[in-house]
Protein backbone atom coordinates (compact mmCIF):
# COMPACT_ATOMS: atom_id res chain seq x y z
CA UNK A 1 0.00 0.00 0.00
CA UNK A 2 1.41 3.34 -1.04
CA UNK A 3 0.37 6.84 0.03
CA UNK A 4 1.84 10.09 -1.27
CA UNK A 5 1.10 13.34 0.55
CA UNK A 6 1.47 16.23 -1.91
CA UNK A 7 1.88 19.69 -0.47
CA UNK A 8 3.64 22.95 -1.19
CA UNK A 9 3.11 26.59 -2.02
CA UNK A 10 0.12 27.64 -4.07
CA UNK A 11 1.26 28.15 -7.64
CA UNK A 12 4.23 25.80 -7.33
CA UNK A 13 2.67 22.92 -9.26
CA UNK A 14 0.63 20.80 -6.83
CA UNK A 15 -2.20 20.40 -9.33
CA UNK A 16 0.27 19.28 -11.99
CA UNK A 17 1.67 16.71 -9.56
CA UNK A 18 -1.75 15.32 -8.67
CA UNK A 19 -2.81 15.13 -12.33
CA UNK A 20 0.37 13.23 -13.14
CA UNK A 21 -0.30 10.85 -10.26
CA UNK A 22 -3.79 10.24 -11.62
CA UNK A 23 -2.26 9.46 -15.00
CA UNK A 24 -0.12 6.73 -13.44
CA UNK A 25 -3.11 5.17 -11.64
CA UNK A 26 -3.05 6.82 -8.23
CA UNK A 27 -6.38 7.54 -6.55
CA UNK A 28 -6.09 11.28 -5.82
CA UNK A 29 -7.96 13.63 -3.51
CA UNK A 30 -7.02 17.31 -3.36
CA UNK A 31 -7.43 19.83 -0.52
CA UNK A 32 -8.42 17.26 2.06
CA UNK A 33 -8.68 18.65 5.61
CA UNK A 34 -5.63 17.42 7.50
CA UNK A 35 -7.82 16.56 10.49
CA UNK A 36 -9.64 13.99 8.32
CA UNK A 37 -6.48 12.38 6.95
CA UNK A 38 -6.48 9.46 9.40
CA UNK A 39 -10.15 8.71 8.72
CA UNK A 40 -9.57 8.95 4.99
CA UNK A 41 -6.66 6.53 5.18
CA UNK A 42 -8.70 4.07 7.24
CA UNK A 43 -11.51 4.19 4.68
CA UNK A 44 -9.39 3.93 1.54
CA UNK A 45 -6.00 2.34 2.07
CA UNK A 46 -6.64 0.24 5.14
CA UNK A 47 -10.28 -0.49 4.39
CA UNK A 48 -10.07 -1.43 0.69
CA UNK A 49 -6.62 -2.78 -0.02
CA UNK A 50 -7.45 -4.01 -3.51
CA UNK A 51 -9.38 -0.93 -4.61
CA UNK A 52 -6.94 1.79 -3.49
CA UNK A 53 -3.43 0.31 -3.55
CA UNK A 54 -1.91 3.67 -4.56
CA UNK A 55 -3.37 6.86 -3.14
CA UNK A 56 -2.32 10.52 -3.13
CA UNK A 57 -3.73 13.40 -1.12
CA UNK A 58 -3.15 17.12 -1.53
CA UNK A 59 -2.70 19.29 1.58
CA UNK A 60 -2.44 23.08 1.50
CA UNK A 61 -2.21 26.04 3.86
CA UNK A 62 -5.98 26.34 4.28
CA UNK A 63 -5.66 23.78 7.07
CA UNK A 64 -5.31 24.99 10.65
CA UNK A 65 -1.70 25.35 11.85
CA UNK A 66 -2.08 22.69 14.56
CA UNK A 67 -3.35 20.19 11.98
CA UNK A 68 -0.39 20.89 9.70
CA UNK A 69 2.01 20.57 12.63
CA UNK A 70 0.67 17.06 13.27
CA UNK A 71 1.73 15.74 9.83
CA UNK A 72 5.43 15.07 10.67
CA UNK A 73 4.39 12.74 13.51
CA UNK A 74 1.72 11.05 11.41
CA UNK A 75 4.09 10.01 8.62
CA UNK A 76 6.31 7.64 10.67
CA UNK A 77 3.17 6.30 12.38
CA UNK A 78 1.75 5.34 8.99
CA UNK A 79 5.03 3.74 7.97
CA UNK A 80 5.11 1.64 11.14
CA UNK A 81 1.63 0.40 10.29
CA UNK A 82 2.84 -0.94 6.95
CA UNK A 83 1.88 1.92 4.62
CA UNK A 84 4.58 3.17 2.27
CA UNK A 85 4.01 6.85 3.00
CA UNK A 86 5.95 9.56 1.15
CA UNK A 87 5.77 13.34 1.37
CA UNK A 88 6.30 15.46 -1.75
CA UNK A 89 6.72 19.20 -1.25
CA UNK A 90 6.77 21.76 -4.09
CA UNK A 91 7.95 25.35 -3.84
CA UNK A 92 9.26 28.26 -5.90
CA UNK A 93 10.76 31.70 -5.34
CA UNK A 94 8.51 34.60 -4.39
CA UNK A 95 9.17 36.39 -7.68
CA UNK A 96 8.21 33.34 -9.73
CA UNK A 97 5.02 32.80 -7.72
CA UNK A 98 4.10 36.49 -8.05
CA UNK A 99 4.59 36.26 -11.82
CA UNK A 100 2.52 33.09 -12.10
CA UNK A 101 -0.36 34.65 -10.20
CA UNK A 102 -0.15 37.76 -12.37
CA UNK A 103 -0.29 35.63 -15.51
CA UNK A 104 -3.18 33.42 -14.41
CA UNK A 105 -5.02 36.11 -12.40
CA UNK A 106 -5.95 33.50 -9.82
CA UNK A 107 -6.56 34.43 -6.19
CA UNK A 108 -4.14 33.13 -3.58
CA UNK A 109 -6.02 31.14 -0.92
CA UNK A 110 -4.60 33.26 1.92
CA UNK A 111 -5.22 36.68 0.35
CA UNK A 112 -7.98 38.41 2.30
CA UNK A 113 -8.75 41.95 3.39
CA UNK A 114 -5.61 44.06 3.36
CA UNK A 115 -3.23 41.06 3.07
CA UNK A 116 -1.09 41.45 -0.06
CA UNK A 117 -0.09 38.58 -2.33
CA UNK A 118 3.55 38.77 -1.19
CA UNK A 119 2.44 38.67 2.45
CA UNK A 120 0.18 35.71 1.73
CA UNK A 121 3.05 33.78 0.15
CA UNK A 122 5.28 34.48 3.17
CA UNK A 123 2.53 33.35 5.53
CA UNK A 124 1.95 30.19 3.51
CA UNK A 125 5.65 29.38 3.58
CA UNK A 126 5.68 29.61 7.37
CA UNK A 127 2.47 27.60 7.80
CA UNK A 128 3.69 24.74 5.60
CA UNK A 129 7.18 24.60 7.09
CA UNK A 130 6.40 21.48 9.21
CA UNK A 131 5.47 19.57 6.04
CA UNK A 132 8.54 20.86 4.20
CA UNK A 133 10.76 19.64 7.05
CA UNK A 134 9.13 16.20 6.95
CA UNK A 135 9.25 15.94 3.14
CA UNK A 136 11.02 13.02 1.48
CA UNK A 137 11.30 14.93 -1.74
CA UNK A 138 11.38 18.70 -2.27
CA UNK A 139 11.17 20.20 -5.75
CA UNK A 140 11.94 23.80 -6.59
CA UNK A 141 9.78 24.51 -9.66
CA UNK A 142 11.05 28.06 -10.18
CA UNK A 143 12.79 27.17 -13.45
CA UNK A 144 10.41 24.44 -14.58
CA UNK A 145 7.55 24.49 -17.02
CA UNK A 146 4.62 22.10 -16.74
CA UNK A 147 6.16 19.48 -19.02
CA UNK A 148 9.52 19.53 -17.23
CA UNK A 149 7.80 19.11 -13.86
CA UNK A 150 5.72 16.21 -15.14
CA UNK A 151 8.83 14.47 -16.44
CA UNK A 152 10.68 15.04 -13.17
CA UNK A 153 7.76 13.55 -11.24
CA UNK A 154 7.26 10.63 -13.59
CA UNK A 155 10.97 9.87 -13.44
CA UNK A 156 10.66 8.99 -9.77
CA UNK A 157 7.05 8.16 -9.07
CA UNK A 158 6.29 5.77 -11.88
CA UNK A 159 8.90 3.25 -10.76
CA UNK A 160 8.81 0.02 -8.81
CA UNK A 161 11.07 0.81 -5.87
CA UNK A 162 12.44 -1.16 -2.99
CA UNK A 163 13.83 0.97 -0.18
CA UNK A 164 15.67 4.22 -0.64
CA UNK A 165 15.79 5.80 -4.10
CA UNK A 166 19.05 7.63 -4.91
CA UNK A 167 19.41 10.41 -7.46
CA UNK A 168 22.88 11.61 -8.47
CA UNK A 169 22.42 14.92 -10.24
CA UNK A 170 25.03 17.00 -12.04
CA UNK A 171 24.58 20.74 -12.55
CA UNK A 172 26.40 23.90 -13.58
CA UNK A 173 26.89 26.67 -11.04
CA UNK A 174 26.30 29.26 -13.73
CA UNK A 175 22.66 28.09 -13.84
CA UNK A 176 22.23 27.81 -10.08
CA UNK A 177 22.07 25.03 -7.48
CA UNK A 178 19.17 22.55 -7.84
CA UNK A 179 16.45 23.24 -5.32
CA UNK A 180 15.71 19.58 -4.61
CA UNK A 181 19.23 18.57 -3.51
CA UNK A 182 19.80 17.00 -0.10
CA UNK A 183 23.60 17.15 -0.47
CA UNK A 184 25.56 19.52 -2.73
CA UNK A 185 29.23 18.98 -3.62
CA UNK A 186 31.44 21.39 -5.56
CA UNK A 187 33.97 19.78 -7.93
CA UNK A 188 35.21 22.98 -9.60
CA UNK A 189 38.64 22.42 -8.03
CA UNK A 190 39.25 19.44 -10.35
CA UNK A 191 41.13 19.70 -13.68
CA UNK A 192 38.76 21.03 -16.31
CA UNK A 193 38.50 19.13 -19.63
CA UNK A 194 37.00 22.28 -21.15
CA UNK A 195 40.50 23.68 -21.59
CA UNK A 196 41.52 20.67 -23.68
CA UNK A 197 40.44 21.58 -27.20
CA UNK A 198 39.71 17.98 -28.24
CA UNK A 199 37.44 17.47 -25.19
CA UNK A 200 35.63 20.81 -25.13
CA UNK A 201 32.54 19.67 -27.03
CA UNK A 202 32.30 16.29 -25.28
CA UNK A 203 30.64 15.50 -21.93
CA UNK A 204 31.55 13.62 -18.79
CA UNK A 205 29.82 10.58 -20.23
CA UNK A 206 32.24 10.29 -23.13
CA UNK A 207 35.15 7.81 -22.75
CA UNK A 208 37.75 10.40 -23.73
CA UNK A 209 36.66 12.77 -20.95
CA UNK A 210 36.41 9.91 -18.45
CA UNK A 211 39.94 8.77 -19.30
CA UNK A 212 41.28 12.33 -18.96
CA UNK A 213 39.70 12.82 -15.53
CA UNK A 214 40.57 9.33 -14.25
CA UNK A 215 44.24 10.01 -15.04
CA UNK A 216 44.39 12.77 -12.41
CA UNK A 217 44.97 11.61 -8.80
CA UNK A 218 42.97 14.58 -7.49
CA UNK A 219 39.86 13.31 -9.26
CA UNK A 220 40.19 9.77 -7.95
CA UNK A 221 40.92 11.13 -4.47
CA UNK A 222 37.77 13.27 -4.46
CA UNK A 223 35.57 10.45 -5.73
CA UNK A 224 36.89 8.16 -2.99
CA UNK A 225 36.37 10.86 -0.35
CA UNK A 226 32.79 11.43 -1.49
CA UNK A 227 32.06 7.69 -1.36
CA UNK A 228 33.51 7.48 2.16
CA UNK A 229 31.37 10.42 3.28
CA UNK A 230 28.15 9.39 1.56
CA UNK A 231 28.11 5.68 2.40
CA UNK A 232 27.20 6.09 6.10
CA UNK A 233 24.90 9.05 5.37
CA UNK A 234 22.92 7.06 2.81
CA UNK A 235 22.69 4.17 5.25
CA UNK A 236 21.31 6.53 7.90
CA UNK A 237 18.67 7.85 5.53
CA UNK A 238 17.68 4.31 4.53
CA UNK A 239 17.31 3.27 8.16
CA UNK A 240 15.13 6.32 8.78
CA UNK A 241 12.71 5.04 6.08
CA UNK A 242 13.48 7.97 3.78
CA UNK A 243 12.08 7.38 0.30
CA UNK A 244 14.35 9.58 -1.82
CA UNK A 245 17.77 11.16 -1.53
CA UNK A 246 19.27 13.58 -4.06
CA UNK A 247 23.01 14.16 -4.25
CA UNK A 248 23.96 17.09 -6.48
CA UNK A 249 27.44 17.49 -7.98
CA UNK A 250 28.32 20.87 -9.46
CA UNK A 251 31.02 22.28 -11.69
CA UNK A 252 31.16 25.50 -13.68
CA UNK A 253 29.12 24.50 -16.71
CA UNK A 254 27.73 21.12 -15.69
CA UNK A 255 29.16 19.43 -18.78
CA UNK A 256 32.33 17.54 -17.84
CA UNK A 257 33.51 17.16 -14.24
CA UNK A 258 30.17 17.08 -12.44
CA UNK A 259 28.73 14.63 -14.98
CA UNK A 260 31.70 12.30 -14.63
CA UNK A 261 31.67 12.35 -10.82
CA UNK A 262 27.89 11.85 -10.66
CA UNK A 263 28.16 8.82 -12.95
CA UNK A 264 31.04 7.39 -10.90
CA UNK A 265 29.11 7.75 -7.66
CA UNK A 266 25.96 6.27 -9.17
CA UNK A 267 27.94 3.31 -10.48
CA UNK A 268 29.42 2.66 -7.05
CA UNK A 269 26.17 2.86 -5.06
CA UNK A 270 24.21 0.94 -7.67
CA UNK A 271 26.01 -2.15 -6.37
CA UNK A 272 24.30 -1.77 -2.99
CA UNK A 273 21.02 -0.02 -3.73
CA UNK A 274 18.45 -1.22 -6.29
CA UNK A 275 17.02 2.19 -7.25
CA UNK A 276 19.83 4.52 -8.36
CA UNK A 277 19.29 7.17 -11.03
CA UNK A 278 21.31 9.93 -12.65
CA UNK A 279 20.17 13.25 -14.05
CA UNK A 280 22.37 15.78 -15.82
CA UNK A 281 20.63 19.12 -15.53
CA UNK A 282 22.85 21.20 -17.82
CA UNK A 283 23.03 18.52 -20.52
CA UNK A 284 19.25 18.22 -20.59
CA UNK A 285 18.77 22.00 -20.83
CA UNK A 286 21.31 22.35 -23.60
Amino acid sequence: MRLIIVSGLSGSGKSVALHLLEDIDFYCVDNIPAALLKSFISHTIRGSEDQYPRTAVGLDARNRPKEIEAIPALVPELRRSGIACEVLYLHATDEVLLRRYAETRRKHPLVAGDVSLREAIACERKLLEPIAVAADWIIDTSNMGVHALRERLRERLDRRREGLGLMFESFGYKRGIPGDADFVFDVRSLPNPYWEHSLRDLTGRDPEVAAYLASHPAVEGLVSALIDFLAPRICEFAQASRSYLTIAIGCTGGQHRSVYVAERLAGHFRKSYPDVMTRHDSLEKS
